[in-house]
């Protein structure tokens, strides 16, 4: 009889060896976003779990919890710290988390401490100048920005080291010139940059295009290219990227999720095989839509590959800047 249940329970390991992954997402789970209720965090954490629970993915309703604190190293620092082992917790991270661990800015760890599961949508950087621009594409900007760039204030929606500094530090560089010259006025948000492009108070526009494409549409603002790979579809289909232009950058803001550093293959691949479901459903499609994303999937070994490679280039952007 034991030997009959060792065959059955061999076969049974086996069958789910090949069908997917053998553990189950525990039944209750939870997302952290690493600041106030409202922001980017926020919005990654209810992607999910919004998603998840109407794709009948997850049987009780996620739940969601807050850690405000340095842009999210609040957070990391405590799941690395304490909760490192914790298969029922993922972690809202972006772009802007891979660019504060190349600044060294989560403290003593750094991506290697965490396990990334992946990327389910994304916005992508814009660079905007006004509607009475006399600048029809990237090349004439860039020109003229070249040969004299202390004509041209490039506004951003952060400070110095953000992920809007770093796209107008990418717009100086394509443009040969040195981005720790560069005139760049920090602005509260996408909104203060539209305000500024239409007053002349800024030249250059860096944002994203979530925020600039209904302004693009009503004519307030011209985006002039997409930092994206691809070209976009749907309203911004006929704006160029900056790979098209012959410029050799781009700026995905990915939106995904970690877990800790400690979760074993087992767990996270519950995770990340739940994800890949995921993103084939139609209720995923619409809540992704709903917050004003891009389709961008990227899960697994790829998406641990791409944040560290992302981290890398940071460093290497951060240090020819003179961060």
């Amino acid at each position: 009889m034991n030997a009959t249940f060792t065959k059955f329970a061999m076969v049974a390991m086996v069958g789910a060896l090949l069908t997917g992954s053998a553990v189950a997402l525990p039944q209750k789970t939870e997302c952290l976003a690493g600041a106030k209720p409202g922001g980017g965090f926020d919005l990654t954490c209810r992607l999910a779990a919004n998603s998840l629970l109407a794709a009948k993915l997850i049987e009780q309703p996620m739940t969601v919890t807050y850690m405000e604190g340095g842009v999210g190293a609040i957070a990391y620092n405590h799941v690395v710290g304490k909760r490192a082992a914790d298969p029922s917790l993922i972690v809202a991270a972006s772009t802007g988390s891979a660019l504060l661990l190349a600044q060294g800015k989560f403290g003593s760890f750094d991506e290697n401490a965490v396990r990334w599961v992946g990327a389910l949508g994304a916005d992508y950087g814009v660079i905007v100048v006004g509607a009475d621009s006399p600048y029809k594409n990237l090349k004439e900007l860039s020109d003229a920005y070249a040969a004299k760039p202390s004509d041209f204030p490039i506004g951003g929606g952060g400070a110095v080291g953000s992920q809007d500094w770093m796209k107008a530090a990418l717009i100086a560089k394509g443009a040969g010139q040195d981005p720790k010259k560069m005139r760049y006025v920090a602005l509260e948000g996408g909104g203060a940059v539209l305000t500024a492009l239409e007053g002349g108070h800024i030249k250059i526009g860096a944002g994203d295009a979530s925020e600039m494409v209904k302004h693009h549409l009503a004519g307030k603002v011209r985006i002039l290219a997409v930092m994206s790979p691809e070209r976009l579809k749907g309203d911004l289909a006929d704006v160029p990227t900056t790979r098209e232009q012959g410029y050799d950058f781009d700026w995905v803001i990915w939106r995904g999720y970690y877990t800790g550093g400690k979760v074993s293959d087992a767990d996270y691949a519950a995770w990340t095989d739940t994800f890949k479901k995921l993103v084939q459903t139609p209720e995923f499609t619409s809540e992704l839509a709903a917050r004003g994303l891009f389709p961008y999937t990227v899960i697994g070994a790829d998406f641990d590959a791409k944040v560290k490679s992302d981290v890398q280039r940071f460093k290497l952007l951060a240090k020819e800047a003179g961060l």
